[in-house]
């Protein structure tokens, strides 16, 4: 309990080594809440310090905790090609409105192997004409590759933008059997 008599919110994070690269989580007593590309030194304690800030405790680095050892078992699963969907409790704290609905809809819609347009997107969450603000949603995503916003694709066929980058990207979509894997 904390000075004001309520349950002190608890974070752990681990960094998990991927097809991709380092990848960091974070979890609450909600569920993962955090996962971010590239999780070197600097990447880990901007997010750390970002998560301290935005939920209001210091994460704890805890790889074994029961917090983090379910993700961090299907994040290897996944990446080893024994699982295709996710199946873990999410904290959507960091996230609201239209990009949470957006994320919702991703997490729950668009399956692995699939890809959907930034417009269809915004079409099945009721706003035909935001393919753009779907974008925006996607750049904020908090919790990339469990919410899979490398799904999601141009409508001309392009591969879109990334914020793991677009050789991540492309990564995961060869993974997933969209793409063919790179030859280099």
């Amino acid at each position: 309990m904390n000075s004001h008599g309520q349950d002190e919110q608890r974070v752990a994070w681990a960094v998990v080594g991927t097809g991709i690269g380092p990848l960091f989580l974070a979890a609450t007593d909600e569920g993962l809440v955090n996962v971010v590309f590239h999780a070197t030194d600097a990447v880990r304690d901007r997010a750390l310090e970002r998560l301290a800030s935005r939920l209001g405790t210091e994460p704890v680095e805890a790889p074994g905790s029961p917090l983090l050892a379910e993700a961090i078992r299907q994040v290897e699963a996944y990446f080893a090609g024994e699982r295709q969907a996710f199946e873990l409790p999410l904290d959507w704290s960091l996230i609201s409105g239209f990009n949470r609905q957006v994320l919702r809809e991703l997490a729950s819609g668009v399956a692995y192997g699939q890809v959907v347009g930034y417009g269809d997107l915004a079409g099945r969450v009721g706003q035909p004409g935001a393919a753009q603000a779907v974008g925006v949603a996607m750049g904020s995503n908090p919790l990339p590759v469990v919410v899979p916003c490398h799904r999601v694709v141009e409508s001309d066929g392009g591969i879109g933008g990334f914020g793991g980058g677009l050789e991540t990207k492309r990564k995961l979509l060869a993974l997933e059997g969209v793409l063919p894997e790179p030859l280099f």
